[in-house]
């Protein structure tokens, strides 16, 4: 999303009535702006983030501002700094990182498998369309298209955990906020290149309704993906954020 797109619907918004929903989908855009930044290290960790930079930042104004940093803070993404804006989180642990990762074998491949079951048309091509966009970004470069990468693969999961019909597991794996945390671990872009042929496997296995294909691609994609970003708290840079 550029700066001139949201200005211009930031200065729409201000006439919306009370339900609203121009003003709503301001707030969407600007949040998942905040996120990909968090994801391609745009915001260091520890350091500080107030309303009044990233309005002028973004050309839009505090409100939609003040929401997603709301939204963010709520999913512990960010911290409230009495008086002083807000405050970006430390990288996640090791001990955190190992618990996340058995958390997402316990539920995910389960998902997985249930989504070669039940998952509707629209959902497969909806997949589909994700890992075209991912594949896209793969090819940009920077961390703008780092962090827009990291949504979609956030957006994949959960689109699969949804296929699968269990709200709850959905809720759950949500909550985790996986990608978030992982993505602001390294800007790597071997990273994205490697969890794309995994993804395709998940989705062949989705769409040739396998359930023991669709959850054992599953599985071996976070394997794989803790392998990679298990090394990385051997990196001194991630000892010191510890």
């Amino acid at each position: 999303m550029d700066d001139e797109a949201m200005t211009g619907r930031d200065r729409g918004s201000h006439g919306a009535q009370p339900n609203g929903r121009p003003g709503r989908r301001l707030a969407d855009e600007v949040h998942d702006t905040l996120l990909r930044q968090l994801m391609s290290s745009r915001f260091m960790p520890d350091s500080r983030v107030t309303i009044d930079a990233l309005a002028r930042e973004l050309g839009v104004s505090q409100t939609p501002i003040r929401d997603a940093l709301n939204r963010m803070e709520a999913d512990g993404l960010v911290v409230r700094v009495p008086h002083a804006g807000y405050r970006i989180p430390p990288l996640i642990s090791r001990e955190r990182f190992d618990d996340m990762l058995e958390i997402r074998l316990l539920l995910e491949p389960a998902a997985a498998r249930h989504a070669a079951e039940r998952a509707t048309t629209s959902q497969v091509s909806h997949l589909r369309r994700l890992l075209e966009e991912m594949a896209g970004l793969e090819e940009g470069d920077g961390p703008t298209a780092y962090g827009a990468f990291g949504l979609r693969d956030a957006a994949f999961h959960d689109l699969v955990a949804q296929s699968a019909g269990n709200q709850l597991v959905r809720e759950a794996l949500a909550r985790l906020h996986t990608h978030v945390h992982l993505f602001r671990l390294v800007y790597d872009t071997q990273v994205t290149y490697l969890a794309m042929g995994e993804h395709d496997e998940i989705l062949a296995g989705i769409a040739a309704r396998d359930p023991d294909q669709a959850a054992y691609a599953m599985r071996q994609h976070i394997l794989l993906s803790g392998d990679r970003f298990r090394r990385l708290f051997d990196d001194t840079r991630l000892g010191d954020a510890r």
